[in-house]
């Protein structure tokens, strides 16, 4: 029997759990995978039936080993799915890869080169030395040679490496001597890193224990401290590249923070420094306890089987666990839905929460160093100083000192004696700007059941609490650091509940905690005026908010109830209740954050979802908001709820939507809504367009302004207005009835295309057929006629590439498609038939279609709200059916959730009538939700294939249907 010490962990599968089971160390039976002798017998074989003829023996040795390897994988795969444990699995492929390196050297050096037996050594660097291979790993090999090696040597080492290849191995490979080994080290940290996790396959093994001695004694000692500064160096880097934060939801398993290259970061300071092998020898150091120990075991495993399973999954060396294999390696460790929460959303709690444990062990053994006089990390940024013990006190403190610029306890029992300096330890940092030591970080995850009822209810902790939250200097930073210590969630065990909770969909790029700590970071932003460019109107309301630390309850706590069966916004709204309480506010201020708890999301969905130029809309929203101070807090909520979704949520237009809804909310709670004042704002609007255009002609300067209805003077930033005025001129001029003008934007990973055509009933339908058969995908637009009866349409499409000449040419590719369509040189029905056939469709995400159709939202429109799986085309296809219908679209709302849309139109019938009938209405649902399911319509495919627009044809629609008269 072949066995190697490994460990092993109950499957996750068997006991449906969100703790990783501890692991039984044991040793591994490797004969169910490959039986080496015979491998060996029939490669031999091989060698003696085909001994003149080299090409057929290779070819057939190939075959051999393919066949070898191929078999060898699928058994460690079944065995990861018996056992569940990734290190096994790991193990498993390693000592597969071991085998079969060892029998082609044997093979090389018996039949081909029989004179280079001996002669130079095969080690495992990398991963790979480590003893561990994930299924699609590369692997990393050293040879090893002689001194003045032969040639043969290396057409033997030649030999080893093209089979590999050709068995479809990558292959990572160096060729030295020991003393080219010795000299590299010195200079190349990469180099030295590798040669530490070198390990023995085959061959000359002298060569490996000379290499092994003599890096020890040459290159190791003496050179702990920069190593160690090297490799935290290279942490931070990856961080930063992979997105500095252990909660984005698509986390990348190796590279990722908290993920596998962290946990190998420590296995190199610990091997390289404390000259350790097995990293349980630590525990016998000191450095960690047992149960920080069994912390490191079970996160190894866990790690490993997340990225084994990822790599069977997808047959390649897959490090991004994608919304598209969540579901299936949640199903395949075991994970059933519960209340609240799918399978896959407590896969990957499980996973932020091992994550989360790889970032404390990080933080402890950078404390182990310090005590060590290795390195002096300054708090968790890894800036590296020379190491001195010198701390001096605090004003005001008797329990912390300052230690270079962070906070460190006076003695070892401050938490013990007075369990509130837990949260003493973080006001304090906060209020004198210091970072924290890693003992200090240390001390509070080990004190954690120090944090009980009694302190909970404790007047002075949760006074300090509220003193961190409303900080006026970093107070995202402070809740990040006391979330990673597991402060937070043992201070509000309700917080504990969504900590590293993630949300199975595209929109949120954060675990729930992750993004209410972002969030009370932009309201921090917008406090101390530091958005003034991108928030106007929500740096000028700030300063006049009277609730200041309700409005910081309510951004912190605004999504606590994630996960719930109930409505997360009432749930929350209950929970803050109790909290508000404990926290010291009172009966107002407690109210007020239970209001904007409940509506977080209403304003956002009003701004978004409905035609603000519709009085409806506007009095519909101001009869739930009911008072100024609520309008500007809830305001406030929601952009920075939007903010910290994710990188590229906000934009300018949606900033631009939430403005108008307030100024015409406010107009209205102010007692001062009325068509003779949104007259007076369009006319102003008007005027700051007329004399922005102050180098035109008197008759140019009239006749452009005057193109506008309210609806586009309203709610269209002026400096885009201009850059309007001058693309319609330009296009008169020019004798152009289609053009089309481009812009992008890199910050907001958006490209603008704007469209002047003939005003259509299909108009919208073919623009973004267009758009779909160009490859772009809409995810806002904005739609106005002008007084002439052209359609100024506005869409913005998902930016591709990173760079803006690129992404240029690309968005002209897509209006000149646009162009096509519109003027019929090409034919809509066909080039979306050849764009559908190459669309790869989502399996990750299934939302039911949803039609709802009411003539309550408007006074003057039936409105219309369709909610489905996003894709390419969708909108064109959605149009075009209420076409179909007709039913004239007199505005719309492009609304994209990550995978998710939701469009609005506001429609009539084609004499300007609401839809009434109960049978239409019914039928607009039964067509609606078909091209939502993609089911076929055969009214649907006779779409037009152009509009042909020259200027003779031009007429403008009835006056009476158009909302607002021109201003």
């Amino acid at each position: 029997m072949q066995t190697k010490p490994a460990a092993d962990r109950e499957s996750a599968a068997r006991h449906e759990q969100d703790a990783t089971p501890a692991k039984a160390m044991r040793d591994l039976d490797f004969s169910t995978i490959l039986d080496t002798e015979l491998l060996q017998n029939q490669c031999d074989a091989v060698a003696e039936a085909n001994r003149n003829r080299p090409d057929v023996m290779r070819s057939d040795l190939l075959a051999v080993l393919k066949k070898a390897s191929t078999e060898g994988r699928q058994r460690a795969r079944a065995a990861l799915a018996a056992d569940g444990s990734g290190l096994n699995c790991a193990y498993r492929i390693s000592w597969l890869q071991d085998q079969i390196i060892t029998v082609l050297y044997n093979f090389a050096t018996a039949h081909i080169f029989p004179q280079q037996k001996d002669k130079f050594a095969v080690t495992a660097v990398g991963g790979y030395g480590r003893d561990t291979l994930a299924p699609g790993s590369d692997i990393d090999l050293l040879f090893l040679f002689l001194p003045r090696p032969a040639e043969e040597t290396h057409k033997a080492v030649e030999f080893m490496l093209y089979v590999l290849w050709d068995m479809g191995f990558k292959v990572g490979h160096a060729t030295r001597t020991v003393e080219e080994c010795i000299a590299l080290s010195k200079s190349d940290m990469t180099i030295r890193t590798a040669i530490l996790e070198m390990r023995f396959i085959c061959g000359l093994q002298r060569l490996e224990t000379e290499l092994e001695t003599r890096f020890d004694k040459e290159i190791v000692t003496g050179t702990g401290p920069e190593f160690i500064a090297a490799k935290l160096a290279e942490r931070d880097e990856r961080h930063r590249k992979a997105g500095d934060t252990r909660y984005l939801v698509e986390p990348n398993v190796k590279e990722g923070k908290g993920g596998l290259r962290d946990l190998h970061t420590l296995f190199w300071i610990s091997k390289y420094y404390y000259h350790v092998r097995d990293q349980a020898e630590l525990v016998k150091l000191g450095v960690l306890s047992k149960h920080e120990f069994r912390l490191l075991e079970k996160a190894d495993d866990f790690l490993w089987a997340v990225r084994c399973h990822m790599h069977f999954l997808t047959g390649k060396a897959e490090e991004r666990l994608s919304f598209d294999i969540q579901r299936e390696i949640a199903e395949a460790f075991g994970y059933h839905t519960r209340p609240g929460l799918s399978a896959v959303e407590r896969f990957m709690k499980h996973y932020f929460l091992v994550a989360k444990d790889v970032g404390d062990l990080t933080r402890i053994l950078c404390a182990a160093l310090e005590d060590q006089q290795a390195k002096s990390i300054p708090g968790l940024t890894g800036v590296i100083s020379r190491f001195t013990h010198r701390t001096r006190k605090i004003a005001g403190s008797v329990e912390f000192v300052e230690d270079r610029g962070r906070i460190a306890l006076a003695d070892p029992d401050v938490f013990k004696r007075d369990p509130v300096s837990i949260l003493r330890l973080f006001h304090v940092a906060d209020i004198n700007g210091l970072e924290f030591h890693p003992d200090a970080l240390k001390r509070v995850t080990r004190s954690l059941a120090l944090i009980d009822n009694r302190l909970r209810e404790n007047d002075e902790a949760n006074r300090l609490f509220m003193s961190i939250l409303t900080s006026k200097r970093d107070p995202a930073l402070i809740l990040r650091r006391m979330n990673e210590a597991g402060v937070l969630g043992r201070f509000i065990p309700d917080f504990g509940k969504i900590v590293a909770m993630m949300q199975f969909n595209m929109y949120h790029h954060y675990t729930v905690d992750e993004h209410l700590i972002r969030t009370v970071d932009v309201l921090s932003e917008i406090d101390k005026s530091r958005s003034e460019d991108l928030h106007p109107l929500a740096n000028k309301l700030i300063a006049n908010i009277e609730d200041r630390e309700a409005l910081y309850v309510a951004v912190l706590l605004h999504d606590i109830a994630k996960g719930r069966l109930e409505d997360h916004s009432i749930a929350g709204a209950r929970v803050a209740r109790k909290l508000c309480a404990r926290f010291g506010l009172s009966q107002k201020q407690t109210e007020i954050v239970v209001w904007l708890i409940e509506e977080h999301l209403t304003m956002s969905m009003v701004a978004q979802t409905r035609d603000l130029t519709d009085r409806k809309t506007i009095t519909d929203f101001a009869d739930r908001v009911q008072s100024l101070d609520r309008l500007k807090m809830l305001l406030i909520l929601t952009i920075c709820d939007i903010r910290a979704v994710g990188p590229g949520v906000w934009n300018g237009w949606k900033g631009q939507l939430l403005r108008t809804l307030y100024y015409e909310t406010e107009l209205l709670l102010a007692g001062g809504f009325s068509e003779v004042s949104r007259k007076e704002r369009a006319n102003a609007a008007a005027e700051a367009l007329r004399g922005a255009l102050s180098d035109w002609s008197q008759k140019d300067r009239n006749t452009y302004t005057k193109l506008h209805y309210q609806p586009y003077l309203l709610s269209v930033p002026l400096e885009d207005q201009i850059r309007h005025a001058h693309f319609i001129r330009q296009a008169d001029k020019a004798g152009q009835a289609l053009a089309t003008m481009v812009r992008t934007d890199s910050f907001h990973a958006i490209t603008e295309i704007t469209v002047l055509s003939p005003d259509h009933p299909r108009l919208l339908a073919v623009i973004a057929g267009a758009c779909a058969a160009a490859g772009a995908n809409i995810v806002d637009a904005q739609i106005f006629t002008t007084s002439d009866g052209r359609a100024l349409d506005t869409i913005h499409v998902s930016r591709e590439f990173a760079d803006d000449a690129d992404e240029l040419r690309r968005a002209g590719t897509i209006g000149r498609m646009i162009e096509d369509v519109l003027s019929g040189r090409k034919r809509l029905p066909e080039v979306i038939a050849t764009r559908a056939r190459n669309r790869k469709k989502s399996k990750a995400f299934v939302i039911p279609p949803s039609v709802n159709i009411t003539n309550s939202l408007s006074n003057k429109f039936t409105v219309i709200e369709v909610e489905c799986l996003d894709r390419p085309g969708l909108l064109s296809e959605i149009t075009a059916v209420l076409s179909d219908l007709s039913l004239d679209i007199q505005s719309a709302r492009i609304t994209t959730f990550g995978e998710k849309v939701i469009d609005t139109f506001y429609v009539t019938d084609l004499v300007g009538q609401k839809i009434s009938g109960d049978s239409k209405r019914a039928n607009i649902t039964a067509r609606m939700k078909a091209v939502m399911a993609e089911e076929e319509d055969e009214l649907r495919e006779r779409m037009p294939s152009g509009i042909i627009a020259p200027a003779a044809t031009r007429t403008s629609p009835p006056a009476e249907k158009k909302a607002d008269s021109p201003a």
